[in-house]
């Protein structure tokens, strides 16, 4: 009897609030292992001094993405902060052919579409450790302005109700914690998701935070 041929490697879809660090798990997990191939993802969203055409995303104008997105090119695609953004059907395909395990770093949006196309990718949540240290790392980036600031933490709200519906959830307090949690749900294609109860508690004190912290410094108002 011969050897059947092993089924490809499901997609790790990492989804996070902007500056939750889920690109910075998902590069190490790449940079660690040959096992991982990052999925360079499309958007429209202009170019920051440190980024490569081609590394970090494909910079793409809105006219090409949208034309590639009605060309059935794209797995995936959402408008996310006024720019469109998208997971190429080759950046799945390739790397599987190889035996490669991709992963994304997608919005939540993206990650339903996405498990629709893909039902056996696997979905985890990257949460802060708490909304004080979400805003440090957004100002931390230098690209922020106050009112960019308060318009991710106020979909940082929405997204975070969102949680519930993947896979797993990991927070990212320490980068090399959350990096091994990640690459043990990777590689065992499964694991043990985070309680239902105590997960749902975590995403109520975050949006109770950041209620608070938009009343406190964006909006004037002093308890």
């Amino acid at each position: 009897m011969s050897r059947g041929v092993p089924p490809p490697l499901p997609p790790l879809v990492l989804a996070a609030p902007s500056g939750t660090g889920k690109t910075t798990i998902a590069r190490s997990l790449v940079d660690g292992s040959d096992r991982f191939v990052f999925s360079v993802s499309a958007t429209t969203r202009p170019r920051r001094v440190h980024e490569r055409d081609g590394v970090d995303y494909h910079f793409l104008s809105p006219e090409v993405f949208q034309a590639m997105r009605d060309e059935g090119e794209l797995a995936e695609w959402a408008e996310v902060h006024g720019h469109l953004y998208g997971t190429l059907r080759r950046a799945l395909s390739e790397p599987a052919s190889r035996g490669e395990q991709v992963v994304l770093d997608i919005d939540v949006q993206g990650a339903r579409q996405l498990k629709k196309v893909v039902p056996e990718a696997l979905l985890v949540f990257i949460l802060p450790p708490s909304v004080e240290v979400l805003v440090e790392r957004l100002r931390g980036r230098g690209t922020e302005r106050e009112g960019e600031v308060l318009r991710r933490l106020t979909n940082a709200r929405g997204e975070l109700a969102a949680a519930v519906e993947f896979d797993f959830a990991v927070v990212n307090e320490h980068l090399a914690d959350a990096v091994a949690e990640v690459t043990d749900i990777a590689l065992a294609g499964a694991g043990r998701p985070r309680e239902a109860d105590v997960l749902a508690d975590d995403i109520a004190r975050l949006r109770r935070e950041i209620d608070l912290l938009i009343e406190r410094e964006f909006t004037g108002e002093q308890n």
